[in-house]
This record gives structure tokens, C-alpha cells and sequence, in this order.
């Protein structure tokens, strides 16, 4: 069976930071082998750091020390569904705090560009309630927030 890796660019060096925070803050998570060049390259010189394998939430990635031509943007993004608030405010905080940048309705970007949507559970089912003026309450609620208030979600859901 094949096996599926995303691969992330990132500038020269930064690949294994946001391993380690990645691999710190969510759990089922860790930072893997890593590929060093094995000569001088025209970027850059014998045993730099080219790639570094990790897994985040039990999916794998690789970070590829690329260098600036690329840069991440928001037509993909990391969905982390969460339980509640405490774990939503746990993960939005870490990656706005560490350098990143708040964003609307439960997106934010982290310090390398990449765009997180932190979403409680709560949200995706009240957005999918069968009554139709529910999840128009929910829907105008969640477009007023920038970290998803679980709190406010519920009390629209009840009107």
C-alpha cells in the first residue's frame, strides 16, 4: 500500500521549528528522521538540513527546507476539530502567540504562513442542524468571531 505524505515548503531551516512546535502542541504527534545534502548544493553546503519528517495529529508530513521562492496561502489549510473551548483556546492561542496572525471565523495563519482553521466540535454541528433557522443563527454568530466562542455558538444554536 502506498503511503501518503504531505510535504510542506518552507524557507532554509525552519522546517525542523515547525516540526518541534507542531509535534509540542498537538498530541499524537512527533518529529522524525531527517535527510541532510550530502554535498554542497547551489542553496546551500554539505549536511545542511533538506528534509525532516514529522506526523501531527497521526498525519504524516515532511517539512522541506526550500528556501523563500514559495509561500504558503490560504486555498489550503489545517482543519483541527476540537472538543470544547479549552481546547480550542489552547491551540489558537499557541500558534497567534508564537508569532502568527489572527484571522475570522476560527482561522488563523501560524508564524510560517501556514492557515489553521480551529474549530469546535460544537460549530460543525450546529452549522449542520436540520432546522434551517438554527444554522442561519450559528452561521451569523460564527461570522462576528475570530477564535470561535463555544459559549456564543451554543447560545445562538438555542436562540
Amino acid at each position: 500500500m502506498a503511503k501518503f505524505t504531505t510535504c510542506l515548503w518552507f524557507d532554509h531551516g525552519e522546517a525542523r521549528q515547525a516540526a518541534d512546535f507542531y509535534a509540542g502542541l498537538f498530541p499524537d504527534s512527533h518529529v522524525g528522521p531527517a535527510a541532510k545534502a550530502p554535498s554542497d548544493f547551489p542553496d546551500g553546503k554539505a549536511g545542511a538540513e533538506l528534509t525532516v519528517a514529522f506526523t501531527v495529529l497521526g498525519q504524516a508530513f515532511m517539512g522541506l527546507n526550500g528556501g523563500p521562492l514559495f509561500k504558503p496561502n490560504e486555498a489550503v489549510s489545517f482543519v483541527v476539530e476540537t472538543d470544547g473551548q479549552a481546547d480550542t483556546d489552547k491551540y489558537w492561542d499557541a500558534i497567534v502567540g508564537n508569532s502568527g496572525q489572527e484571522s475570522q471565523c476560527g482561522w488563523c495563519k501560524d508564524r510560517w504562513g501556514f492557515s489553521w482553521q480551529i474549530t469546535p466540535r460544537q460549530l460543525n454541528q450546529a452549522m449542520s442542524d436540520p432546522d434551517p433557522a438554527v444554522a442561519k443563527r450559528v452561521f451569523e454568530a460564527m461570522m462576528t468571531m475570530k477564535k470561535i466562542d463555544v459559549a456564543r455558538i451554543e447560545a445562538a444554536r438555542r436562540g
